[in-house]
C-alpha cells in the first residue's frame, strides 16, 4: 500500500506540475515584452546638429553627434560621440566624449575619454580631461569625482575630483594630486 501511495503521489505532482507550468513561464514572456517596449527610443537622429538658445535669445549650446536616441517617457536622451559646445558672455568651452545622457534638457553626463577644451585664446586652462563629467547646462557648471588632468600652456595639474563654475570661471579640485609649471 506504501508503494501505491507513492506512485499515485508522484503522478500528482507531476500532473499538477505539467498543469501549472505554462502560467508561470507565461509571466517571464509577458515582463520581457514591457521591457523591450520601454527599452524603445522615441526618437532617433543620425549625424545630429542641434542649436538651443536661452530665453534672451542667445545661442546656450550647440550640439553634434554620430546618434542620438530620444527615450521621452524615460525622460533622457542618449548620445553617441557627442560634441557640446557651451557659451557663455566670457567663455566658450566644447565638452567631447565616447557617450553622453541628457537629463530634462539640462544634467549632462558625459561618459568615456572626457575631454573640455576651452575655446578662449590664451587661457591660463585649456584642456580638461576626465573618464566621467556631469555638466548643468543652465548653470553651466561642471562636476566630477573621477581622477582629472587640467592643463594649460604652462601648467599641467592632476588630482580626483573637480567642481568647475563656467560662469565665474572658477575652477576648483577636491583632492589635488600634483602640479607641473612649464618653463615660458
Amino acid at each position: 500500500m506504501n508503494a501505491a501511495r507513492i506512485i499515485l503521489s508522484i503522478l500528482f505532482i507531476t500532473c499538477m506540475v505539467w498543469l501549472w507550468y505554462p502560467y508561470f513561464s507565461q509571466v517571464d514572456i509577458v515582463a520581457d515584452e514591457q521591457t523591450q517596449a520601454i527599452a524603445k527610443p522615441d526618437y532617433t537622429a543620425i549625424e545630429l546638429k542641434q542649436t538651443a538658445y536661452d530665453e534672451q535669445g542667445k545661442i546656450s549650446h550647440k550640439v553634434t553627434a554620430a546618434k542620438m536616441e530620444l527615450y521621452q517617457q524615460l525622460g533622457f536622451t542618449f548620445f553617441e560621440k557627442p560634441i557640446f559646445t557651451l557659451y557663455n558672455e566670457q567663455q566658450t568651452w566644447r565638452i567631447n566624449a565616447d557617450e553622453a545622457t541628457l537629463y530634462d534638457d539640462r544634467q549632462l553626463v558625459l561618459e568615456g575619454n572626457v575631454k573640455a577644451l576651452n575655446l578662449i585664446d590664451n587661457a591660463m586652462i585649456d584642456t580638461i580631461t576626465a573618464d566621467s563629467i556631469n555638466v548643468d547646462i543652465k548653470l553651466l557648471t561642471m562636476q566630477s569625482e573621477q581622477p582629472v588632468v587640467i592643463s594649460g600652456p604652462n601648467l599641467k595639474i592632476t588630482g580626483k575630483g573637480l567642481e568647475a563654475d563656467l560662469k565665474t570661471e572658477v575652477i576648483k579640485l577636491i583632492n589635488h594630486t600634483r602640479t607641473i609649471y612649464y618653463d615660458q
